[in-house]
C-alpha cells in the first residue's frame, strides 16, 4: 500500500471490496471512463475455492466486461441437474438443452472463483483510470455535506489513512463495515444450516454425469459437481453433533465422498480444503444512505441450492453503474439512485426465497418426508414443465421503477426482463450494438424524425426484422418496440414506436471499446430486408464480434 501521499485525496468511486462484485463494478466505471479506488484487505485474491457456478445472464454481464473468451477458458458447461439417493441412485434427472441459449452462452456454467478473480484483476489492471490498493482495513465510512469520508488503517502496521469521494461502492461482504456504518441491518428469512464443503484435485476421472448431484436425504443431505478437468467440490449437511475438526484429513472425508469413486481405495488426490459454512438467507434492511450503498454479500446472503450467491452481486454492480454514471455526469437525478434497492432487493430477495424453498424440498424434512420425496422424484422427472423450471436459467423480472415503465394489460410482460442478447442484421450480438447506451429495439422501422429523436438523446436505434429472433420475442411480448436499458433490461414496451421514442431518457452514456478483439460469430445471423437496417449500423460494423 502506498504511503500518506493519497490522504485527503478526493475520487470520484470509491469501492470497497475486491471480490467479483467489486471487481464488475470497477470495470464497468472504467469503460465509463469513471476514475475509481478499490480498497481491499487483501493485497492479493483470496486463494480458497468459493463460488463455483453462475448462469447465462451473468455470463452475459462477463463478455460485456470483455472477459467471456477468457471464462470460457477457465468455466465448463453444466449438463443439469440429477436428484439421487445417499446410494447415488438415481430418481430423477433434469438435462439442459445445450443448444437454448437465449442470451449466447450456456444456462450453467462451473468454475473456480479464485481464477475468475484473477482474471478480473488481469483486465482491471489495463485501465488506468483504476486504481487498486490492497492491505487496507476500514475503519468507517461517513456521509459528509457534499461527498463521503472512507477511513481505513494499514494491515501492515496499523496506519491510519483516509480519502474522500463521490460516491462509495461497500462490495465488503458479509460482515460488512460499510453496511454497519450506514446504520443497516440484515433481515432474516428464516434458513440456517451448517455444512461441509470439501474441494478434491485428482487425475482420476470419477466417470460420473457431468452434472449437479444432489442428494436428497433427510439425515445428512449432499451436492457433488465437477469443477474442472480435475477439480471436484461435495457439500455435506453437518449433524449436530459434528464440526469441522472431523473432516480435515482425506482418511477422514472418504467415507463421505466414497459413493462416487467406482474403487473401494482412496485414489490420489489432494484435498484443496475442507470448510464449515452455515447457509443464511437474509437481506439487508437498506441498501443506500445518501452517498453509499452496499452491494452483493453486503446487501444479501443466499443458501446455495440454485448457485446464484456470487451471480447476484454482479446482477447488483450491473444495475447501479449506469445509474450512478448518469448521476455523476448530471444526466440522473439523485432521488433515481433509489431505483438500485427497489429494483434489486425485490429480486435478489426472491431468489433467495426460491432458493430457501428448494433447500427445504431437497434436505428437509423428517424421515417420512424423506421418503416420500423419493418417492414422488421419478414421476417429477418425467413431467417435462418440472423438467424445464428445474433447469431454466431465466430469473424473475425487476420490479416497477422509474426505470421499469410497467403498463396495464399483455404489453406488461416486457419491462423488467432481459433483452435477449440475440444475433442482429449485421452480425453481431445485441449486446455489441453501442455498448453501454440506450437503445430503442423496433420490428417496425422509424420515421427519419423519430430516429433523429432517439439519436439526440444519446440512444441508438436498432431495427430487426419482425421474422428475427428480437422480431418474434417483442410479437410475443405484444409490442412492436421497446426501450432497453444500458444494463439490458427492458425500461418500457408498445404497440407503437411514437408512443415510445419519446420516453427514451436523455443522457451522455457511452463506454470505451472492449479491450480484447473477438473473432467473427459464426452463428448463422438474421436475414432482413434494407428497410430492416439498423440505424446504429455505424456503431454495429465497427463494434468487435463474438463467437458464442
Amino acid at each position: 500500500m502506498t504511503g500518506h501521499e493519497s490522504d485527503g485525496a478526493h475520487r470520484r468511486v470509491v469501492i470497497i471490496g475486491a471480490g467479483p462484485t467489486g471487481m464488475t463494478a470497477a470495470l464497468l466505471l472504467a469503460r465509463y471512463g469513471v476514475p475509481t479506488l478499490v480498497l481491499d484487505r487483501w493485497e492479493d485474491v483470496y486463494p480458497q475455492p468459493r463460488a463455483v457456478h453462475l448462469d447465462d445472464e451473468v455470463y452475459r454481464i462477463l463478455d460485456d466486461l470483455g472477459l467471456g473468451e477468457d471464462f470460457a477458458a477457465i468455466s465448463r458447461p453444466g449438463r443439469g441437474l440429477r436428484l439421487c439417493t445417499k446410494e447415488i441412485r438415481t430418481l430423477a434427472e433434469f438435462e439442459r438443452d445445450p443448444d437454448d441459449r437465449p442470451h449466447g452462452y450456456p444456462q450453467a456454467n462451473m468454475f473456480d472463483q479464485p481464477d475468475l478473480e484473477r482474471l478480473m484483476r488481469s483486465h482491471v489492471s489495463r485501465y488506468d483510470l483504476v486504481e487498486m490498493r490492497g492491505g487496507c482495513e476500514i475503519t468507517d465510512v461517513q456521509n459528509l455535506k457534499d461527498g463521503v469520508r472512507v477511513s481505513y488503517n494499514s494491515t501492515e502496521d496499523a496506519t491510519p489513512h483516509w480519502v474522500t469521494a463521490d460516491y462509495v461502492l461497500g462490495c465488503d461482504g458479509a460482515n460488512s463495515v460499510v453496511r454497519r456504518s450506514i446504520g443497516s441491518k440484515m433481515q432474516d428469512l428464516g434458513f440456517e444450516q451448517r455444512w461441509l464443503v470439501i474441494d478434491i484435485e485428482t487425475d482420476v476421472d470419477l466417470d460420473q454425469w457431468d452434472g449437479v448431484h444432489q442428494v436428497c436425504d433427510s439425515e445428512r443431505s449432499a451436492t457433488y459437481m465437477r469443477i474442472g478437468t480435475t477439480r471436484y467440490r461435495w457439500e455435506f449437511q453437518l449433524l449436530d453433533n459434528e464440526t469441522l475438526d472431523e473432516f480435515t484429513d482425506l482418511s477422514a472425508i472418504h467415507p463421505l465422498i466414497a459413493p462416487w469413486f467406482t474403487s473401494a481405495e482412496i485414489p490420489e488426490m489432494k484435498l484443496i480444503r475442507s470448510a464449515e459454512y452455515t447457509f443464511r438467507a437474509q437481506v439487508a434492511d437498506r441498501w443506500r444512505d445518501r452517498r453509499v450503498f452496499v452491494l452483493g454479500d453486503a446487501a444479501h446472503l443466499t443458501p446455495p441450492f440454485i448457485g446464484q450467491g456470487m451471480g447476484a452481486g454482479v446482477r447488483d454492480a450491473r444495475n447501479l453503474v449506469w445509474k450512478l454514471v448518469g448521476a455523476l455526469d448530471g444526466h440522473v437525478h439523485d432521488s433515481a439512485l433509489d431505483s438500485y434497492e427497489i429494483e434489486r432487493k425485490t429480486h435478489a430477495k426472491a431468489m433467495i426465497e426460491l432458493a430457501v424453498a428448494i433447500g427445504w424440498a431437497m434436505t428437509g424434512g423428517s424421515k417420512l418426508t424423506g421418503i416420500m420425496r423419493t418417492t414422488i422424484a421419478p414421476a417429477l422427472g418425467r413431467l417435462p414443465f418440472i423438467g424445464a423450471k428445474a433447469t431454466a436459467s431465466t430469473t424473475p423480472s425487476l420490479t416497477r421503477s422509474q426505470f421499469v415503465l410497467r403498463s396495464r394489460g399483455p404489453i406488461r410482460t416486457l419491462p423488467g426482463k432481459l433483452c435477449p442478447n440475440s444475433i442482429v442484421d449485421s452480425g453481431a450480438r445485441l449486446d455489441d450494438v453501442a455498448p453501454g447506451q440506450f437503445l430503442l429495439v423496433s420490428s417496425t422501422p422509424l420515421t427519419i424524425e423519430q430516429r433523429r429523436e432517439v439519436e439526440r438523446r444519446g440512444a441508438a436505434v436498432v431495427e430487426v426484422a419482425a421474422s428475427s429472433d428480437l422480431g418474434q420475442w417483442l410479437s410475443h411480448g405484444h409490442a412492436v418496440a421497446a426501450i432497453v436499458r444500458p444494463d439490458r433490461t427492458v425500461m418500457a414496451a408498445s404497440k407503437s414506436v411514437p408512443s415510445l421514442h419519446t420516453v427514451v431518457p436523455s443522457t451522455t452514456l457511452r463506454t470505451t471499446e472492449r479491450t480484447t478483439e473477438r473473432p467473427t460469430p459464426t452463428a448463422p445471423t438474421a436475414s432482413a430486408p434494407a428497410a430492416h437496417r439498423s440505424a446504429a449500423g455505424t456503431a454495429t460494423r465497427t463494434a468487435t464480434k463474438r463467437r458464442r
